[in-house]
C-alpha cells in the first residue's frame, strides 16, 4: 500500500510539472505573428534587379496542420534601366523602382507539436511596382506605394513556396523560399526569400 501511495505521488508530481508545458504548448498553437527581411529578384524581362526590404505577416491556425496567412512587404528603391530603340537610335531611361507585395493564402505544415516545422504554402495577391525618383525612405513613400495599389503598376501575383521554422518556446526563426509570379501581358517568375523572427500565440 505504501508503494502504491508513493507511486501515485510520483505520478501526480510528474503531471504537475508537465501540466504548465502542456498548457503553454496549447496556448502557443493558435497562430503566429512575425517580421522578416526579404530578398526579391525582380525579372520583368531579360534583365534582373535585386531588391531587399522588410515585411510582416500574421497567420491563424484553422487546423493543427493548416494556417491562413496574410503578409505584406516593402522593398527599398533600386534604379532600373529600360532601353528604348526606335530603329535609328537607342535611349536608356533610368527610374527608381519600389515593389510592394501583399499576399494571402494557406500554409500546410508538418511537425505541429515539436520545435521544428516544415511547411509549403500557396498564396495569391498583388505586387505593385511603384516608380519614383525620390531616394528617401519615409512613411510618405510607403503610404504613397500603398495608395498606388490598384493603379497601372499593380499586377496579380501568385506565390508557391516552402520553408522551415524553429521555435524555443513561443519565439522562433523562419526561413521561406518561393517563386513570386506576377501577370503583366505575360507571366514573370521572380525568386523571393524571407527570413526573420516569429512569435507563436
Amino acid at each position: 500500500m505504501k508503494t502504491m501511495n508513493r507511486f501515485a505521488r510520483i505520478v501526480a508530481l510528474g503531471l504537475g510539472l508537465a501540466a504548465p508545458g502542456l498548457v503553454v504548448a496549447q496556448t502557443e498553437n493558435h497562430g503566429e505573428v512575425g517580421v522578416f527581411a526579404d530578398y526579391f529578384r525582380f525579372t520583368p524581362g531579360s534583365s534582373a534587379t535585386n531588391f531587399v526590404g522588410v515585411g510582416g505577416r500574421l497567420g491563424i491556425n484553422v487546423h493543427p496542420n493548416i494556417m491562413l496567412e496574410g503578409e505584406m512587404n516593402y522593398d527599398f528603391k533600386r534604379n532600373y534601366t529600360n532601353a528604348f530603340n526606335n530603329g535609328v537610335t537607342t535611349s536608356f531611361v533610368t527610374t527608381g523602382v519600389r515593389p510592394l507585395t501583399g499576399l494571402f493564402g494557406p500554409r500546410i505544415q508538418a511537425g505541429t507539436s515539436g520545435p521544428i516545422r516544415v511547411f509549403v504554402t500557396g498564396k495569391m495577391g498583388f505586387v505593385n511596382i511603384d516608380e519614383t525618383m525620390s531616394g528617401v525612405v519615409s512613411g510618405t513613400t510607403f503610404t504613397n506605394a500603398v495608395n498606388g495599389v490598384g493603379g497601372s503598376g499593380t499586377h496579380l501575383a501568385f506565390y508557391p513556396g516552402g520553408g522551415v521554422e524553429g521555435f524555443i518556446g513561443p519565439v522562433g526563426l523562419r526561413l521561406e523560399v518561393g517563386d513570386e509570379i506576377y501577370l503583366n501581358n505575360g507571366t514573370f517568375n521572380n525568386l523571393r526569400v524571407t527570413f526573420g523572427p516569429h512569435i507563436r500565440f
